[in-house]
């Protein structure tokens, strides 16, 4: 059985062939605030009409500020909405409060702290970042998923290595937000500097003699016996932001530390991936793979030859229905697009001024929320959200997407 894939979709054995798959429907179109339902939070029924925020939803949006113009402020707006409903006060992310998704996943609690930055949120952004600092192993990597008490989940997965590129990337990316003269700032990167140190120092450790790092899961979370860019990308510019860190903080040592690795790794990709176009693996025919936008802004600065990849990459797998296919070499249905995935490729052109293609994917997003406006996780052959919503990571890629659009978002220095 492959394992569930990204924010806890399950998925069917990998002997099925995709046409044998079912197609998701939609198991809920939102979620609500209940304090006398389990977590405080309920799911709501796929019809669910939209509410307009009320007092205390009104005074947290008015504290930051919302992307998206006149065209897309509803979908920004109940985009953070929805992050702000699946963060629990000690800063613990669920990926969707449905059974089977109602975990806490390292790389979703990353974009959520990013977006929470970028939007001006920065004290719930450094609560889900505290979180994952106190989740974080002993050796230095984080978990696949975390139950939402933080216990571990007990399903045989290995630590997953992303983790250690997706968070101390979006530690830098909430620290690029605030004022680094103001004693609350550096009080608060001291306290997390612990996590971010193990974290660098364990990917660059597991960088092997041709510069990239062991074969392991990624956002697909399948099992693999190669490297896969899922991994490589988030890795590269996790190692950025820490040595960018280090360098804030003064510690010259480290800062030099992991930027060594990052150009070790930089240049491994570019030698084994480059060739071919960026693919999911080291392979001319492993396929496109969504990863490959993480190889440039916001994430890192813009390159021709990857600009060129996600051009390639976006062709190969944006399917019938307007949306976008984890990869070529995706297990699963190849007619049910992915939200996260989507945004994803919304987030690099917007981050890359790219603002019409941005557009183009960013309303078909806003085109496929829910009744109630929520974004799904995934959309179906025929146009219909499917499966969860909202979902946290789509929510958290949308919002940094809409902010891309507006202002330039910072990318880690190489």
């Amino acid at each position: 059985m492959a394992f569930a894939m990204a924010c806890g979709g399950v998925v069917a054995a990998l002997a099925a062939s995709p046409a044998e798959k079912p197609v998701p429907r939609l198991l809920q179109g939102g979620v609500a605030a209940d304090p006398g339902a389990p977590g405080g939070r309920r799911s709501l029924p796929a019809d669910t009409a939209p509410t307009p925020p009320d007092a205390a939803e009104t005074e947290w949006l008015a504290a930051g500020w919302v992307p998206g113009g006149d065209a897309y402020r509803g979908m920004a707006e109940r985009a953070l909405l929805d992050l702000r409903l699946l963060t629990s006060p000690d800063g613990t992310v669920a990926a969707a409060w449905h059974p089977v998704w109602d975990y806490m996943w390292p790389r979703d609690a990353a974009w959520v702290a990013a977006a929470y930055s970028a939007t001006g949120h920065g004290d719930n952004a450094l609560t889900v970042l505290r979180r994952l600092a106190a989740l974080q192993n002993p050796q230095g990597t984080w978990e696949a998923r975390y139950r939402l008490d933080g216990g571990h989940v007990g399903d045989g997965r290995d630590a997953q290595l992303d983790g250690n590129g997706w968070v101390p990337w979006a530690v830098w990316f909430w620290y690029s937000h605030q004022d680094p003269a103001d004693p609350a700032t550096a009080a608060a990167l001291d306290e997390l500097w612990p996590a971010v140190a193990k974290a660098a120092d364990r990917a660059a450790a597991a960088l092997r003699g041709n510069g990239l790092p062991p074969a392991g899961p990624d956002y697909w979370e399948t099992r693999t016996d190669q490297v896969t860019l899922g991994t490589a990308a988030p890795l590269l510019a996790g190692l950025r932001g820490a040595a960018a860190l280090a360098a804030a903080r003064g510690d010259g040592t480290a800062a030099e530390r992991w930027s060594q690795a990052s150009r070790r790794l930089d240049e491994a990709i570019r030698t084994e991936f480059g060739p071919y176009g960026y693919p999911r693996t080291a392979d001319a025919g492993s396929g496109a793979d969504t990863a490959v936008t993480w190889l440039g802004p916001p994430f890192a600065a813009p390159s021709a030859d990857v600009a060129a990849a996600v051009r390639g990459a976006e062709s190969e797998l944006t399917l019938a229905n307007g949306g976008i296919l984890p990869g070529g070499d995706w297990g699963g249905r190849k007619d049910v697009a992915w939200t996260p995935e989507t945004a994803s490729f919304a987030l690099f052109d917007a981050a890359s001024g790219r603002r019409e293609a941005a557009d183009q994917r960013l309303a078909w997003l806003d085109r496929h929320r829910t009744a109630r406006g929520s974004l799904p996780e995934k959309v179906d052959p025929d146009g219909r959200p499917a499966s969860v919503a909202p979902l946290a990571w789509t929510a958290a890629a949308v919002v940094l997407a809409l902010t891309a659009q507006e202002t330039p978002l910072p990318v880690p220095p190489p």
